[in-house]
């Protein structure tokens, strides 16, 4: 009821309103005769109104995709082709050579030279081994213009054990030597005039050195302490001398501000005596001890390593009551300047040496026990060179150096005491001794390595020195050219070759006179003469055959082409010498 009288009275109100328009038009005053134009009309464009969506296609067929079907029609075909089997190419293998953990060899040959050595090595375990050297060379000498003996002996005893654990890798080793020479170099021109014959070859010029050893190294594979190596040696002879050395080297990585230093730790003590010196018998007492430390930084940039450092040395003169410092430098870098084919290196490092009785007589066994033992202070040695490859089989080296040396041992011979009779059968001018000097060398090295494959190798290297000393006349006994060529040649799998050829220059020697041929020398020391040691050849050469994989055969010739030749002042060698042999390999 209420929504209808809501009906009717919307209806008479709508009615109303348009009666009231209807009289508001008939009143407009609007003149319909004259239109006045006040302005001009000036049309206006809108924007068009752009789609911002694409458009949607709704097409079932669109999404659909066809399905297509394929049929083979297949028919058979007579064939009566049979394929072959496939067989694999047969390639020809080498036979494998059987390896064996010892050796055994035996030699005989000329002046009664007998060469043995045997080689043992056993695994006692995983990691775990124990090896042992023995090996004797002796000859009887009998060497033609010596008026002594001039026989020799050299047997020697090594025994080693290694243990391989996951961090660290350890080895204790030991070992004996006996050596036995003769002071067989008299001068000529006394035999038979100053010294009568029938004394001569009663002299008994023998002498013999003793030495052993124990030591050991140990390797850790992780920390800062990555290795160290002892050695205690006892050497002497029978003379009455004795000496002591006591060594041991540690390696430490120090980190420094995120950078490591390369650090090693030298300890070496040294202590000797004799029982004269060589003109009186006064004994002669020696010792020295120091303490090294090197540490190294390595800078790595592209191609070129550089190795900065120095050595820090303490030197403790026992017998003259002395402490010493030394700086030395320890500098080395390499630049890579064509890859492996051409590489720049350079070095100038020093150091102080540690000399002993032990390495005089090693290199010259004709030394007297009348040593008066110092170290040689080594300044600098400067090095500068290049090295390579030119092929996979060629690689070179060539360098130049030049070092500084005070109180450098230099081989001298003994001169006979004036105005007294000689008393040690070492005292005729038939031993050498050592004179120190200060001693400027410039050198220069080439080396050549030839390494075709397994079955041909070859080495040659030659060396030039120029020396200049302050005190000495000369650099006595050292060479200005020296050079060396080493082969091996595997000719077939039964025959093998090999030769080594050592070529030494002229050396300076000092020689002296007896007071009869310069009675009116007024000194102590007889007067004195440089004479020049001439240079030598020495051409070795062997060859041999394998009967099987156990036994083989050798020849070897020592001293082919020279004959002899004085390697020290009035010390000829044996001349052409032949030595055969054979060698047994077997395991336990």
């Amino acid at each position: 009821m209420f929504n209808r009288k809501k009906q009717i009275i919307l209806l008479i109100a709508s009615i109303v309103t348009t009666i009231m328009v209807a009289q508001e038009r008939e009143q407009d005053t609007l003149n319909p005769d004259v239109i006045n134009v006040i302005k001009p009309y000036t049309p206006s464009i809108s924007d068009a109104f752009k789609v911002k969506e694409s458009p949607t296609i709704d097409d079932d067929q669109t999404q659909t995709k066809k399905e297509i079907e394929y049929n083979i029609f297949s028919f058979p075909v007579a064939s009566t082709f049979t394929p072959a089997k496939g067989k694999a190419a047969v390639v020809d293998k080498a036979k494998k050579v059987k390896l064996y953990d010892n050796y055994a060899s035996l030699g005989f040959g000329s002046y009664t030279t007998i060469l043995g050595e045997v080689y043992l090595n056993h695994e006692l375990g995983r990691g775990e081994n124990i090896t042992a050297y023995v090996g004797h060379h002796s000859s009887s000498g009998n060497i033609d213009g010596n008026f002594v003996d001039d026989d020799f002996l050299d047997s020697k005893i090594d025994l080693s054990y290694t243990k391989r654990e996951r961090d660290l890798t350890w080895m204790l080793n030991g070992g004996f030597q006996l050596q036995k020479y003769n002071w067989y170099g008299f001068p000529t021109f006394l035999v038979g005039t100053e010294i009568p014959l029938e004394t001569v070859n009663g002299f008994d010029v023998g002498h013999n050195f003793t030495n052993a050893y124990i030591g050991g190294d140990i390797e850790f594979n992780d920390g800062i302490f990555k290795g160290a190596n002892v050695l205690f040696r006892r050497f002497g002879d029978n003379q009455g001398s004795g000496e002591n050395r006591f060594k041991i080297k540690g390696f430490v990585d120090v980190p420094v501000n995120n950078e490591t230093l390369n650090t090693e730790i030298k300890l070496d003590y040294l202590s000797g005596s004799f029982e004269r010196n060589y003109f009186n018998t006064n004994e002669l007492n020696y010792s020295n001890f120091q303490v090294a430390i090197s540490p190294t930084y390595q800078l790595k940039q592209d191609d070129l390593t550089v190795d900065l450092g120095a050595t820090v040395t303490f030197l403790n003169d026992g017998e003259a009551g002395e402490n010493k410092f030394y700086i030395y430098p320890n500098v080395s870098a390499t630049y890579r300047v064509l890859d492996e084919t051409v590489i720049a290196f350079g070095s100038i490092k020093g150091e102080l040496l540690q000399n002993s009785y032990y390495d005089y007589a090693t290199l010259n066994p004709f030394v007297s026990p009348t040593l008066f033992i110092v170290p040689t202070d080594q300044q600098y040695n400067a090095t500068v060179g290049i090295k390579g490859k030119l092929s996979n089989a060629l690689n070179y080296a060539v360098s130049a150096s030049y070092k500084s040396e005070k109180d450098k041992a230099l081989f001298q011979n003994n001169l006979m005491p004036y105005g007294f009779a000689s008393e040690e059968a070492y005292q005729y001018g038939n031993s050498f001794g050592v004179v120190y000097d200060d001693v400027s060398t410039f050198g220069f090295v080439g080396e050549l390595n030839v390494d075709i494959n397994r079955n041909f190798t070859l080495g040659v290297k030659g060396e030039y020195f120029s020396y200049n000393t302050k005190a000495q006349e000369e650099a006595w006994n050292l060479p200005e050219l020296k050079a060396s060529i080493f082969m091996d040649y595997q000719i077939t799998n039964q025959w093998f070759a090999g030769a080594n050829v050592f070529y030494t220059g002229e050396r300076k020697a000092l020689i002296g006179f007896n007071d009869v041929m310069n009675p009116d020398f007024p000194t102590f020391i007889n007067a004195t003469q440089t004479v020049v040691l001439g240079d030598y050849l020495d051409l070795n050469a062997h060859v041999g055959y394998h009967l099987n994989d156990r036994w083989s055969v050798f020849l070897k010739g020592n001293n082919l082409v020279e004959g002899t030749y004085n390697k020290w002042l009035n010390t000829r060698v044996q001349s052409f010498q032949a030595l055969a042999g054979a060698t047994y390999k077997f395991d336990f």
